[in-house]
């Protein structure tokens, strides 16, 4: 061993680039795919060349040495696709040399159509005659060859064949008889026609049944249905009329994408119908119910499924007539991404907006307070909401913050709280302070505005310098503008009752108050005390409680709006 030798075993041999993978060799014929298989005996027998569309087929040694027998099992494999034999659009057909995973065939087989006329009913197959070493190669089956042969069809003609000129069989238009060409063209403007004919007695029948058909929502529905339905009609007695009469194979078969294509153009049409007819009648409910903010919701939804409509229908298309849309598919994720990452505020608001609308925390017109923010919302966008403040300045505030606060409506109360603390001077005496809490309650019994529910005046403590009462009621009314009408209605009133028991408020005591002193009226103690007296004879002193009688004469006693009050007549407008 040299030393050079001893050398390389040490350090190791160098890398050498890695190999690359054996590519599969290309067939000359394209059968490494179902879908190559199809269309390349298509294309054989459309250019007549019956020795090469032989070679699409599993043939015996002894068929595949004679040309004339090949050609003869071509010849009849055509005639019977012509007279009733029907082959999977190419799009359909698998493109990968697989095959099909998700059927319940075997591994290697997959169906491609079927012939069926008064004397065969043949299931069409292809099969993967290499195995796993090997590129692959898909032939018509054996099974499906031996059943071709089998058919008996000496002597049978075509619809087509049969009424025919002879001039418009023998000359050709791309390999196929003029004559099909023509009726083609016929039948499609034939099932167009009928199409139209039968959706007519279609709707005529459905007026007749269905009571709802001549209502706005009966007649929209209808014409959401209408040209998707026609459409598919069309395409249905196309497929049916031309299968039927014979026309050829090859013709067919290169209809077969437009076919397919038109049934997708008239799914995504109804989709987009069906979605105008959902929005519509979403937006006219959302507008009965006074719910205005989620229209723009509605709209915004409605605009970004007909983009996805859209954009599906064409991702749709595009698959149908052989483009590869995977990468396409790829770049769009990863723009997505990347769109959802620098849009990342933009989705929070939407989601905030679509919360907002569909908990109601508010709505138009509400008076609220967002943290420390009150003032009517005036408006609920997609990205923002608009609150109009006390100081009539606008307040814009994201819908994903706004979502995330605290909301107090005060739009949504049904009472308003009637909560004044009083604070009476200290030489009250205790019988003008019966007398107080007697007529004050007395007087939330009398209210016809105060809720019937008990109200609470309590006599609940002696400070340094005023004696404290609490009333608690609460105010029925439509409106805060209304509730602040009733509560100024009882303090006038209670003041009223506070003057006439002899005593006065007190003010506190760090207060200085520079006025002239008015001592407490000794006539009007005095009549308040007598009436307490006559209470306590009676036992009509309705304290710590009210007598219910009592309570029942006092109720709605009080008239309101008072004795010379405007009061307007109902055609009349308050200002």
């Amino acid at each position: 061993m040299n030393s050079n030798t001893a050398k390389a075993q040490l350090l190791g041999s160098a890398k050498t680039p890695a190999e690359e993978p054996a590519k599969t060799p290309e067939d000359s014929l394209g059968r490494r795919t179902p879908q190559g298989t199809v269309n390349g005996f298509i294309k054989a027998i459309g250019d007549q060349n019956y020795l090469r569309a032989s070679q699409y087929l599993v043939l015996s040694k002894r068929s595949y040495r004679k040309n004339a027998e090949r050609v003869r099992i071509v010849k009849t494999f055509q005639q019977l696709l012509d007279q009733g034999g029907n082959l999977s659009p190419s799009s359909i057909i698998s493109n990968k040399e697989t095959g099909r995973t998700d059927d319940d065939l075997g591994t290697g087989v997959d169906h491609v159509g079927n012939i069926s006329t008064n004397k065969a009913a043949i299931q069409l197959y292809v099969e993967n005659q290499s195995d796993d070493s090997q590129p692959a190669l898909w032939l018509f089956s054996s099974e499906t060859v031996e059943s071709i042969m089998d058919a008996d069809i000496k002597g049978e003609k075509t619809f087509l064949d049969r009424v025919l000129p002879n001039v418009l069989i023998q000359k050709k238009l791309g390999n196929v008889p003029i004559g099909h060409w023509l009726v083609v063209v016929i039948m499609t403007v034939a099932s167009y026609l009928l199409s139209r004919l039968l959706i007519f007695v279609l709707a005529f029948l459905i007026q007749k049944i269905w009571k709802k058909a001549a209502t706005e929502k009966g007649e929209a529905v209808i014409e959401a249905f209408s040209l998707p339905v026609q459409m598919y009609l069309t395409v249905l007695l196309f497929v049916a009329f031309t299968q039927r009469m014979g026309i050829s194979i090859v013709v067919r078969q290169r209809f077969s994408i437009i076919i397919i294509t038109i049934s997708i153009v008239a799914f995504l049409i109804l989709l987009w119908r069906m979605t105008d007819f959902v929005s519509m009648f979403t937006r006219s409910r959302m507008n009965r119910r006074g719910r205005i903010s989620a229209v723009s919701a509605i709209l915004f939804l409605s605009r970004t499924t007909k983009v996805a409509i859209v954009f599906i229908g064409i991702i749709a298309i595009l698959g149908i007539i052989g483009v590869d849309v995977t990468a396409g598919l790829a770049a769009l994720g990863i723009g997505g991404i990347a769109l959802a990452l620098g849009a990342q505020k933009t989705i929070e608001n939407f989601v905030g907006s679509v919360s907002l609308i569909a908990d109601q925390p508010l709505r138009v017109g509400d008076y609220c307070r967002v943290d420390d923010i009150k003032g009517t919302v005036e408006s609920i966008g997609m990205r923002s909401t608009m609150l109009r403040t006390s100081a009539r300045t606008i307040v814009t505030i994201p819908n994903g913050q706004l979502s995330a606060s605290k909301i107090e409506n005060f739009a949504h109360r049904d009472r308003f709280i009637f909560n004044p603390i009083f604070n009476f001077r200290m030489e009250t005496t205790p019988d003008q302070m019966r007398y107080l809490l007697v007529e004050l309650r007395s007087l939330l019994y009398a209210h016809p505005s105060i809720l019937n529910l008990t109200p609470i005046v309590r006599f609940t403590g002696i400070t340094n310098d005023a004696l404290k009462v609490e009333i608690t009621a609460y105010i029925e009314a439509s409106s805060f503008e209304v509730s602040q009408e009733v509560q100024e209605d009882l303090l006038l009133r209670m003041m009223d009752i506070i003057e006439k028991s002899g005593t006065s408020l007190a003010y506190p005591s760090q207060t200085l108050y520079v006025a002239r002193n008015i001592p407490p009226s000794s006539e009007k103690a005095a009549e308040v005390s007598e009436t307490v007296k006559k209470w306590k004879e009676n036992n009509e002193l309705q304290l710590p409680k009210f007598d219910p009688k009592r309570v029942e004469e006092l109720k709605n006693s009080i008239k309101y709006p008072d004795d010379g009050s405007f009061n307007p007549d109902e055609n009349n407008t308050i200002i």
